[in-house]
């Protein structure tokens, strides 16, 4: 199962916050804390961290993430494909290529 993770956040005492997809699975917030706090590694929902947010900086962090994809220009739309037929065509002996 492959597993895809983005640094959302990394606190001043060492806590690591991860935006986190497995194969298949719902986003959610996987928590790292530090070795010295001798804490278990969390996963939650991207909704439940949301709501259950006070403003703190690893929410703020998410929410700036995710306010980054309307700050990008759209994509250009693809390149029309040619006419049935254009892409192979060749000239006619003789036909000057213009």
């Amino acid at each position: 199962m492959k597993t895809d993770r983005r640094l959302i956040h990394a606190s001043e005492n060492d806590d690591r916050w991860w935006l986190r997809r497995a194969d298949g699975a719902e986003v959610a917030i996987l928590h790292e804390p530090n070795a010295s706090s001798g804490g278990r590694t969390s996963e939650t929902p991207v909704g439940a961290f949301l709501r259950a947010g006070a403003g703190g900086p690893e929410h703020r962090a998410l929410l700036d993430l995710i306010g980054t994809l309307v700050d990008q220009p759209p994509a250009a739309p693809p390149a029309p494909a040619p006419e049935p037929g254009a892409a192979a065509a060749e000239p006619t002996p003789g036909e000057e290529l213009s």
